[in-house]
């Protein structure tokens, strides 16, 4: 009950942050180069954390008992499949924003 309510309160600021960024920027390719930086520093961060994160689970499921350690393997995979999401967006977004605004400086968007 407690982690749902600290992910939604995580989940709004990190979109008031968004926010803040797009409102104060002066045009929209500087609002879009910003949202794409601060995206490209939370994806880097949150990539690691969840290769880490499955890594470790895997691992302590392992030393556990059968239905635990299926359990664990189903929660690493879930989250090594977000991993390659994450970097999937990583590698892409700032090519996809590039296409939606070519003014944005850089050559791959941010």
């Amino acid at each position: 009950m407690m982690e749902n309510k600290f992910g939604k309160c995580l989940t709004i600021l990190v979109l008031l942050l968004s926010l803040c960024n797009i409102l104060f920027a002066t045009s929209l390719s500087v609002a879009m180069s910003s949202l794409c930086n601060q995206a490209k520093s939370m994806l880097a961060i949150g990539v690691m954390l969840m290769i880490i994160l499955a890594a470790v689970t895997y691992a302590i499921g392992q030393l556990l008992g059968a239905e635990t350690r299926a359990r664990a393997t189903v929660w690493a995979t879930a989250m090594m499949t977000g991993a390659i999401f994450g970097v999937l967006i990583y590698v892409l977004m700032p090519y996809i924003l590039h296409i939606i605004s070519p003014s944005i400086s850089g050559t791959g968007g941010c």
